[in-house]
């Protein structure tokens, strides 16, 4: 039983020991396939929020479903933070009612970017809550071949008394898996944010709506 319960431990503290060895990673992660499942949050980020990372800030949302758990408006967030770094370059996003896991976001310049979330996995550990994150992104554009990479974004999240909630994010951009399975990271980045109690700032109220049909690739 001892033997058990130290290889439960090790299986639950993944992610810190990930984070650790950042930015030394490889593919593929310590993760599972993420299906149509979408990633659940404690129940302490349910409402809206006021995201501020690196001089930047948005509005996000987390809604607790029928079943009570607590699941982020992924094509609401996307939009409003991708406003929040690109501004006018995007136009538009939205969700795939089919699949929590893939969002499509409009650009400037006849371009859209899908992006599906393909494995995850989330903890909690020393009082944070951890998830993990492989996205496959699809770059379509008018003219030319997609580009494809994937993304890897590891996040630690831990509230506190003043009703705020503190984040780390570290990231990775691998090439496409057509370049083979296991990859080292192309560029790497890592940053820190806070989600405060308040209204979506002016301009960060993205609409949403159905998707377009597939395009093909």
């Amino acid at each position: 039983m001892a033997l058990v319960g130290s290889m439960l431990a090790l299986l639950l503290t993944l992610l810190p020991a990930r984070a650790a060895s950042w930015p030394d990673w490889r593919l593929p992660p310590p993760l599972q396939s993420a299906g149509r499942g979408d990633l659940v949050y404690p129940s302490w980020f349910a409402g809206r929020w006021l995201l501020n990372s690196e001089g930047h800030s948005a509005g996000v949302r987390f809604e607790r479903r029928a079943d009570g758990a607590v699941v982020g408006d992924r094509a609401f967030n996307a939009a409003s933070i991708g406003r929040a770094l690109l501004g006018d370059a995007l136009l538009g996003g939205e969700n795939d009612p089919a699949n929590p896991n893939r969002q499509l976001a409009r650009l400037q310049g006849e371009q859209m970017l899908e992006s599906t979330v393909v494995a995850r996995r989330s903890e909690s550990a020393g009082g944070s809550f951890w998830t993990d994150e492989l996205a496959l992104q699809v770059v379509h554009g008018r003219e030319g071949a997609p580009r494809v990479s994937r993304v890897e974004t590891l996040s630690r999240y831990q509230a506190d008394d003043t009703g705020r909630i503190f984040g780390e994010q570290w990231q990775a951009t691998y090439p496409s898996p057509a370049e083979g399975l296991a990859a080292a990271p192309l560029r790497t980045a890592h940053w820190q944010l806070t989600l405060g109690p308040g209204a979506e700032p002016d301009g960060l109220r993205p609409e949403t709506g159905p998707p377009p049909a597939d395009r093909a690739s």
